[in-house]
């Protein structure tokens, strides 16, 4: 892999695709891809960044599939894990360098399948809030986190989930307030996703989930693991996160924080200490 991660890149392109990202600290730092998560932008990680910048660390924020308003294709089969994972695969081969990856939420689980299709491209794995999908799906059949993932399949049906989104802005307000989200997290949602129209792109990564690769959704990952959960998390629950690390044949670490699902946001300074306490 040629190296050419001398250069700042606010953009990169795939497949007719203009992804946006947000390349900050030293050009010559060991390098971070950072993934977010629903319903949220890569500015979700701006005060993560800024910490590991500090340590050295250069990280790329990347603006993913459906959240660039020049990447957002239309249609469910453009959202395929496959892609989604490919559009990251493609990033980390320009850089021409192994990279660490820190995955929340939905970038949690494309971080995940990245380290199980491309165990050399990895240095190391952060998961944060979400667990690896075989953990996920075990946990339904064990506690109630059925019940908690209801919005799972309400995400399946054809715009409606838009349109309560634009149209009932309390409900929404409510639904965001109940999931930890605090009063600035929700502000940022208006704007970017129902202001400039995001939303129906951001919740065709749940209506792809049928599409993911099965071959996948059990399969173990090798590369040194990192996972970090909030106990305060609504939408994932205490089983999928104990059950997390039978996935795992690699160094494996985990971390039960003190916290709501939105730990990118609101423990940027926690977070990055685990990651500094386990690459270093």
């Amino acid at each position: 892999m040629a190296k050419q991660s001398e250069k700042r890149y606010s953009q990169y392109c795939r497949n007719n695709l203009t992804f946006n990202v947000i390349d900050s600290g030293p050009i010559d730092g060991n390098p971070i891809i950072l993934l977010h998560g629903f319903p949220e932008t890569a500015q979700s990680w701006q005060a993560t960044s800024t910490i590991l910048n500090q340590q050295n660390f250069r990280t790329f924020a990347i603006e993913q599939r459906g959240y660039s308003l020049t990447a957002s294709p239309k249609g469910r089969f453009q959202y395929a894990l496959t892609e989604l994972v490919a559009d990251v695969k493609s990033f980390i081969d320009l850089l021409g360098e192994p990279v660490y990856v820190i995955g929340h939420d939905w970038g949690s689980i494309v971080a995940c399948e990245l380290a199980q299709q491309y165990p050399n491209l990895v240095k190391h794995l952060i998961l944060v809030s979400v667990p690896h999908t075989g953990a996920f799906l075990k946990s339904m059949l064990s506690s109630t986190q059925i019940l908690t993932s209801y919005y799972i399949g309400f995400f399946q049906l054809p715009f409606i989930p838009e349109l309560l989104f634009k149209r009932a802005k309390l409900l929404s307000h409510i639904f965001l307030k109940n999931s930890g989200m605090n009063a600035e997290q929700i502000k940022d949602f208006q704007q970017y996703f129902i202001q400039e129209n995001r939303i129906g792109t951001a919740i065709n990564w749940y209506r792809s989930m049928p599409l993911a690769p099965i071959s996948s959704t059990f399969k173990k990952v090798k590369v040194p693991t990192l996972f970090i959960w909030g106990n305060k998390d609504i939408a994932v629950g205490k089983k999928s996160a104990q059950l997390n690390k039978q996935f795992f044949i690699g160094p494996y670490q985990e971390v039960h924080m003190d916290a709501t699902h939105w730990i990118p946001t609101q423990n940027a300074e926690q977070l990055s200490q685990y990651f500094l306490n386990a690459v270093n």
